[in-house]
């Protein structure tokens, strides 16, 4: 609601309700991640996905910028390989067992992604190169 109070114009707001309430940060940084992870399901696809993409389209740019061209294939295995060390480092939350479903869930994806990387890294190179 909009008014105005001697020439200044007050906003009034109403009070809500969210259903998201900020974690604890006094009881450690873990606790923190596992109060987002059971308020937000997708949180730990969706931080696997930008872990991915920021380390493969990162260093694909780089990359790019210092010697004119990228090995898409090697930036893909050190991408997944990464994703996959903050996937294990997520297992070792003590989560719920919905939330752990999540995170084996994306386990899995991320392990056949970085298999296929491989796959694709040594396909791509040479003998000599292997």
């Amino acid at each position: 609601m909009y008014g105005k109070l001697g020439g200044v114009i007050q906003i009034k707001m109403m009070f809500l309700d969210y259903l998201y309430s900020l974690p604890n940060a006094t009881s450690g940084l873990d606790a923190i991640a596992v109060q987002t992870i059971s308020a937000v399901p997708w949180f730990i696809p969706l931080l696997m996905a930008f872990t991915f993409f920021l380390v493969f389209l990162g260093g694909i740019g780089r990359q790019k910028a210092r010697s004119g061209t990228a090995d898409y294939p090697m930036w893909s295995v050190v991408a997944s390989l990464a994703t996959f060390l903050l996937t294990l480092m997520i297992t070792m939350l003590p989560i719920t067992a919905a939330s752990r479903d999540g995170v084996l869930g994306s386990l899995v994806v991320i392990v056949v992604v970085t298999i296929f990387s491989g796959v694709w890294l040594f396909l791509d190179r040479k003998v000599s190169e292997v």
